[in-house]
């Protein structure tokens, strides 16, 4: 069983900057994928990067550009780099780890908080 702990988010202006952590209790360099998610209210949870263990990443069209996915193995931890922030970035941001290419997670984390004001 891992545990995945995000922490980072916040409130911030239209334009800032913010930086996501996921420390893992386990090894995450036993999953391929570690990604970020995120719901807004009303909506439902969407992917918004990944990484694999080799460090291939995919973005969703909206963040890219914009947001930086990267993973130390070392530390166990993920992060999500995300600059020039829209208030349509305001959601619930959640880590997850995945063993397959394919397929829902296999663990989430608790989700922290991303508000972007205008």
């Amino acid at each position: 069983q891992v545990q995945l702990v995000e922490s980072g988010g916040g409130l911030v202006q239209a334009g800032g900057s913010l930086r996501l952590s996921c420390a893992a209790s386990g090894s995450i360099f036993s999953f391929n994928v570690m990604g970020w998610y995120r719901q807004a209210p009303g909506k439902q949870r969407e992917l918004v990067a990944t990484i694999t263990r080799i460090g291939t990443t995919n973005y969703a069209d909206s963040v890219k550009g914009r947001f930086t996915i990267s993973r130390d193995n070392a530390k166990n931890t993920v992060y999500l780099q995300m600059n020039s922030l829209k208030p349509d970035d305001t959601a619930v941001y959640y880590c997850s780890a995945a063993a397959r290419f394919v397929g829902q997670p296999d663990y989430w984390g608790q989700g922290t908080q991303v508000t972007v004001s205008s």
